[in-house]
């Protein structure tokens, strides 16, 4: 009799699949297990719209308890597991509390934790993180009391809670250890132009920041110590300084990893034939084509991977080859990011940034990698077609913002 799928991990990725597996024609069960209190939810508003006022947790679910019922989905809920074990034909998980799940395959989507701060004070009351809605919650607790923000960090995370606070009337200060903002993600010219934005808007942004501790009146933290001997006020500290992969549960079953990633193939799958992964806590081949491995820490990334290991999951395997995208919406500024520019050698500015609106087009050897949008819903759409087609745009051609960028489009 079959034991059905077992889905660890009840975030963006694991929903994906219960969902595909259905539409697949997968009929047996299906049982997802979350270590949070809540039904699988939306995690992007969290650092936004949620932390504004503009949506409540409930609004972030993405379906409510009929749908799970309909589909037959058994959800567990405020419990993790501990235990798990693998034999040729399927396999048995312990939770926290006591539950033993049999299963026939696995599917692992832990999604991943926030990187901590290890300095003096670090532990501190308001200090604090955006992950979980634990996190938006804690953060959103102190909010109206609080008139003095500092940002560690100064990524989408980090940049998205800055603009939210200042459209709060907040003071906010950004401090980012590199030399500039979004730098594992943007080229110089879009980094520059979001400092810039974000200082035009009121915060006070510090590159090549050096923080040397947390100040605090008894447990609450009321600054942020700097190794100048400066010292920011600070209500609330929100640190996003990156995230780690969750293995734990990889690590249980001694699935091979990659740079504190759980390793898949093209198809989703681990070093152990029976068990699937998708979401951030995976490295996988690069979906575009080119060489190496990638961690891809978006919603696009999660959805689709989570498709393909679904199609596996049912033997229907299909390699995962969409092209990657990303959003940050940072008040008035909205940046769409389509591909992925590692690797490039030429950039192509398109618009004017001192309109706040533009774009800069990547390329290698002339063929175009990937594209920033900032307000520029029509570009990234062209430029993120483009890229799925495997088709690319004439860097001549591409600075002329008269001339609309899907004309432009080549083989």
């Amino acid at each position: 009799m079959s034991r059905g799928i077992l889905i660890i991990g009840a975030g963006q990725s694991g929903m994906q699949i219960a969902d595909s597996l259905r539409e697949d024609g997968y009929e047996g069960v299906i049982t997802m297990v979350g270590d949070e209190s809540i039904a699988p939810y939306q995690r992007p508003p969290l650092s936004k719209a949620y932390l504004y006022g503009e949506a409540d947790e409930e609004s972030l679910q993405f379906r409510n308890e009929k749908f799970y019922a309909d589909n037959r989905i058994d959800l567990i809920l405020g419990d993790a597991v501990v235990e798990v074990s693998l034999g040729e034909t399927g396999g048995s998980a312990t939770t926290a509390s006591g539950r033993v799940l049999s299963f026939d395959r696995l599917a692992l989507t832990p999604g991943s934790v926030p990187r901590k701060l290890d300095i003096p004070g670090a532990d501190l009351d308001g200090v604090l993180y955006m992950r979980s809605i634990a996190d938006a919650r804690s953060l959103k607790s102190r909010w109206e009391a609080a008139t003095n923000v500092v940002v560690i960090g100064g990524g989408f995370i980090g940049l998205e809670v800055a603009a939210v606070a200042r459209k709060a009337g907040k003071n906010v200060t950004v401090l980012e250890g590199a030399d500039r903002m979004m730098a594992r993600a943007v080229c110089p010219i879009t980094s520059e132009f979001f400092k810039n934005a974000h200082e035009r808007r009121g915060s006070n942004i510090v590159l090549n920041a050096r923080i040397d501790h947390f100040e605090g009146d008894g447990s609450r933290v009321t600054g942020v110590a700097m190794q100048d001997g400066s010292v920011i006020p600070a209500d609330i500290v929100m640190v996003g300084i990156g995230v780690l992969a969750r293995t734990e549960v990889a690590n249980l079953l001694g699935l091979e990893l990659a740079n504190g990633a759980i390793l898949v193939n093209e198809f989703a799958e681990t070093s152990n034939p029976l068990v699937v992964a998708a979401g951030d806590a995976v490295m996988l081949p690069n979906p575009t084509g080119a060489d190496g491995l990638v961690r891809l820490e978006s919603v696009q990334n999660a959805v689709d991977q989570a498709k393909a290991a679904a199609k596996t999951l049912v033997n229907q395997r299909e390699p995962y080859r969409a092209m990657p995208w990303f959003w940050s919406d940072q008040a008035d500024l909205k940046l769409q990011i389509a591909g992925l520019s590692t690797g490039y050698d030429q950039t192509v500015l398109r618009g004017n940034p001192d309109e706040d609106a533009f774009s800069v087009l990547y390329y290698k050897n002339g063929r175009l990698l990937a594209i920033d949008c900032v307000n520029q819903v029509s570009d990234f759409m062209a430029a993120r077609r483009c890229l799925t087609n495997g088709q690319t745009i004439d860097p001549a051609a591409a600075a002329d913002s008269s001339v609309a960028l899907k004309t432009l489009i080549t083989d």
